[in-house]
């Protein structure tokens, strides 16, 4: 939990520092088995390793992380210190501190993006309701803060449904192509290959890599070459990440312009004690959109950081650059899953006043539909003025039914499931 970034706790243990010392500890438990079956280690290597480990260990592994720049070369000699035999011997062989360090970072992330995800469809299911619900009710559109011509709040929500959309697609593909990172001291295999070899395995090249591909797929995560300085599996993880907070903080600016009082067209979902001001009782603040625009403010620089890092990454295995992602990484997706929790929340009870929306389009009505006379002036036909306007707001909406439909249809093309 945090004082300073209200409503961390809602992600849980998901890349808190106790869940990547675990991650670690697949990693090695995972390359274990694997150069056991591969005949590279022997067989009585292979054990379980996550017993010998805990949270009651991350203050240590903390404190020790400086000596070495990592938090891996203290873990190994913790781990040997509890293994006996083969186990011991054997363990991080062929390994080096980056694959261990990178591979439980992208363990990590792959459960942040799987829980984002499945936010990100709840979030779809709300607004799919919302766009059919109020398909026909009628409000002002706004442009550059002004009254601009008549659309329906079906369409309001069909848009942010059509961000939360680009946002899965993004999410999806940095999901499904996150690789597990096996390469060695300098993304060779050498010491691997060469340990196959010295234990007399006819190809000791297909060996290593038969053991860097089954411990990927062992971790549920896409084998690829050793990419110690090519960081795009990372960054396009951050900017699917950035995606979704860039679709969340358009609605919640959309909805705190909304809740204000002389507007008063939306109002969040209420909570106990939630929007309150500590000196005026009347005040009702949209607090969960101010927090969910606050991420969306918050992660594009991080992302950035991450670009910069990835921009400057020199040799086979970097210096700096590769140490400022993990905080960066591990900032950016533990405040995603607050954000979509947020959203979630935010769009489940999202309350809608159709009477207030059509009263301020009515007000407006003329204004409303100033573009539509200026068209019927263009070919000769005749002039809309007062309440006769008002009274024809859905006349002037254009394809507003069409473009609903065809943002819900590709929100069930991308949830099969959803309702």
């Amino acid at each position: 939990m945090s004082l300073l970034w209200p409503g961390e706790e809602r992600a849980g243990d998901l890349f808190s520092e106790a869940a990547y010392l675990a991650a670690m500890v697949r990693v090695e438990e995972a390359w274990l088995a694997a150069i056991a079956s591969a005949g590279i280690a022997p067989g009585e290597a292979r054990t379980p390793l996550a017993g010998l480990v805990s949270e009651d260990d991350v203050q240590e592994l903390s404190e020790g992380a400086e000596a070495g720049g990592n938090p891996v070369i203290g873990l190994v000699k913790l781990l040997r210190g509890r293994l006996e035999g083969e186990s011991a011997r054997w363990l991080h062989k062929g390994l080096t501190s980056q694959d261990v360090v990178d591979t439980a970072i992208v363990l990590c992330l792959a459960d942040v993006l799987d829980r984002v995800e499945d936010e990100l469809a709840a979030q779809a299911a709300s607004l799919v309701g919302l766009a059919r619900e109020h398909r026909a009710t009628v409000m002002a559109g706004r442009t550059l803060t002004q009254h601009a011509v008549p659309i329906t709040f079906g369409l309001k929500a069909a848009t942010w449904l059509s961000g939360l959309t680009d946002a899965a697609e993004a999410l999806r593909r940095a999901r499904t192509s996150l690789p597990a990172q096996i390469g060695g001291a300098a993304g060779t295999l050498a010491a691997v290959v060469g340990l196959a070899r010295l234990r007399g395995l006819d190809d000791p090249v297909a060996a290593a890599e038969t053991a860097a591909a089954t411990t990927a797929t062992t971790l549920g995560l896409t084998p690829r070459a050793p990419w110690h300085t090519n960081r795009a599996p990372l960054t396009a993880a951050a900017d699917a990440l950035v995606t979704a907070a860039g679709a969340w903080g358009r609605i919640a600016g959309d909805i705190t312009l909304l809740t204000r009082p002389e507007i008063g067209e939306l109002t969040e979902p209420a909570g106990e004690g939630r929007g309150g001001s500590s000196t005026m009782p009347h005040k009702s603040n949209p607090v969960l959109s101010v927090l969910v625009r606050r991420h969306a403010l918050a992660a594009p620089p991080l992302a950035a950081t991450l670009h910069t890092a990835a921009a400057s990454y020199v040799d086979e295995r970097p210096d700096g650059a590769w140490h400022v992602e993990w905080e960066t990484l591990a900032t950016l997706a533990r405040r995603s899953v607050v954000a979509a929790s947020q959203t979630t929340e935010l769009l489940g009870g999202l309350r809608v006043d159709a009477a207030r929306m059509r009263a301020t389009a009515e007000a407006a009505g003329a204004d409303l539909l100033a573009e539509q006379r200026s068209l019927t002036g263009f070919v000769g036909g005749g002039v809309l003025t007062g309440s006769e306007a008002a009274a024809r707001l859905e006349d002037y909406l254009g394809a507003t039914d069409t473009l609903i439909d065809a943002t819900v249809a590709r929100a069930h093309e991308t949830w099969k499931d959803l309702k």
